[in-house]
Parts: C-alpha cells; structure tokens; sequence
C-alpha cells in the first residue's frame, strides 16, 4: 500500500515561488507514474503536472507551462514541484497522486489515480 505525504504549501505573494515535496512509502517508487493535482474552493480536482514511471516525460495543464516543474527523485523516493511566478489562479490544495503500478504515463482523470496524499495548502495573495 502506498501512502502519500506532501509538504512545502504555505503562502506567498503573487510573482513568489514555492517547491512542494511528496515523500512516498510502503511500496516502489519508481513503478509509479506520479502527478499533483489541485482543487480550489468551490472547483472539481484537477491535473496539474504528471512524471512518468521510467522515462520521466512530464506533462502540464496549459495554464502552469513555464512556471512549474516537476520532478522526481526515486533514490529518495520524492516527488518535486517547483512553482515559479505564482499567481492568485494558483490558490488551492495541492494534492501528490500516485497510479498503479502498471502503468508507465500519468494521465488527467482524477479517478486512474488509486493513491492520494492528504494535501499541502498553497496560497497566493496579490
């Protein structure tokens, strides 16, 4: 069973940066396509940014392209995303996922995510 914990939210100004953290357990890194997603108050979940398991191709949704990174480490069995020029949009919690281990890519559907961690808070004031 995989378990998921984030770290790093906090709040910061527009124009700021932030590096969320996702420190993974009780199974193999490195078989796991990861992602982050977000979800703002009153807003469905959504993708954010994914790695794949082996290749580490990453995927973003076309509003974060430029200014997010992400990022893995399978030594230390972490997962990064590294947030520059935050802006207001950008308010949500920040939530580490993880799919099964069959699978090499990450995709955008919430639901082909079996692993969630608890969520970071990120906030961005003007």
């Amino acid at each position: 069973q995989v378990q998921l914990v984030e770290s790093g939210g906090g709040l910061v100004q527009a124009g700021g940066s932030l590096r969320l953290s996702c420190v993974a357990s009780g199974g193999t890194f490195s078989s796991n396509a990861m992602a982050w997603f977000r979800q703002a108050p009153g807003k469905e979940r959504e993708f954010v940014a994914g790695i794949s398991r082996t290749s580490g191709r990453t995927y973003y949704v076309d509003s974060v392209k430029g200014r997010f990174t992400i990022s893995r480490d399978n030594a230390k069995s972490t997962m990064y995303l590294q947030m520059n020029s935050l802006k207001p949009e950008d308010t949500a919690v920040y939530y580490c996922a993880a799919r099964s281990s069959d699978y090499e890519i990450p995709i955008r559907a919430v639901p082909a995510y079996g692993y969630w961690g608890q969520g970071t808070q990120v906030t961005v004031s003007l």
